[in-house]
């Protein structure tokens, strides 16, 4: 029998929806060994009842990366919406580098590499510094979520058939977090065969009332698309205490796609198949998958 060490796999961000697919992803293959970070004993409990280990690491506690990091080969490097994703990434993976990880899978934002939106370009100095540290790497840069379309952080995606968003009538390209969650763990599982790539995971190009048109179709009851005002946007998120360097930048973005001055912001790619063999969640599949959450 080998005695040769499995790779250890920490994969940040295993409460949230990315990080948590991820690890659906990996957890039956037998020739890595998944250890999900979390923040607290409470948020440990979940996976330890599923046999997972796990680690508390708190981005902000520098204290908590070394121990973290022992015996870890790869991590899935997942940041949190606000500006101090700056620093914490910094921090982190000076401190992953003193650990000798080898390989990171950093989950950033959508764009080109001339991107000028403010989050997706803090991402893409965060991809940078990866560079710059000499970690072997794969950077995914997600377009929009298909999933934004079922609940947007504490709100539904849509109220009585009604969808809303900020955008006017832009047409958007789109991912399914599923197929995100896939590359991500095959990166993670096969760095060799990933390494140095830049991702970009978009499949389906769609405007909001191209959206509604297809969930009447296939829901079978009515959906429309009624925009809003990017300020609407910015009020909610004071109004609700959010950190608004980063929410500023989304208000910031919104309102470039409802005026058309994001470049290629419809763009999609034929990557996918490539990375799984298989192919790419379009709107169609995804409101079917989802059919009885979109039902009122």
């Amino acid at each position: 029998m080998s005695n040769k060490k499995r790779p250890q796999i920490l994969i940040t961000g295993a409460t949230g929806q990315v990080g948590g697919k991820t690890i659906e992803n990996l957890i039956s293959n037998t020739s890595i060994e998944i250890i999900a970070a979390v923040r607290t004993q409470e948020k440990a409990k979940p996976f330890s009842d599923r046999g997972i280990k796990t680690v508390l690491l708190d981005f902000d506690d520098a204290s908590t990366h070394l121990p973290a990091f022992e015996g870890i080969d790869r991590i899935f490097m997942v940041t949190g919406y606000t500006v101090d994703m700056l620093q914490q990434s910094k921090v982190m993976l000076d401190n992953a580098k003193k650990a000798g990880v080898h390989h990171i899978v950093h989950l950033g934002a959508c764009g080109p590499d001339d991107a000028t939106v403010g989050h997706w370009v803090w991402h893409q100095l965060v991809e940078r510094y990866v560079e710059w540290h000499g970690f072997s790497f794969t950077h995914l840069r997600p377009q929009d979520f298909m999933q934004n379309l079922l609940s947007y952080g504490s709100e539904k995606g849509t109220n009585q058939g009604v969808l809303n968003a900020y955008v006017a009538n832009a047409r958007l390209s789109w991912v399914d977090v599923d197929d995100v969650a896939q590359v991500a763990a095959l990166a993670l599982i096969h760095p060799e065969l990933h390494a140095g790539k830049t991702y970009r995971l978009s499949y389906d190009a769609k405007t909001f009332d191209e959206i509604a048109q297809l969930m009447t179709d296939i829901v079978g009851k009515p959906f429309k698309y009624e925009p809003l005002s990017p300020e609407i946007f910015l009020q909610k998120m004071k109004d609700a205490g959010a950190e608004m360097a980063y929410m500023h930048c989304v208000y910031e973005h919104w309102k470039m796609h409802a005026n058309g001055t994001i470049p290629r912001a419809s763009e999609t790619f034929d990557n996918f198949y490539d990375i799984t063999g298989k192919q790419p969640t379009t709107w169609v599949d995804f409101i079917k998958k989802h059919k009885a959450q979109l039902e009122y």
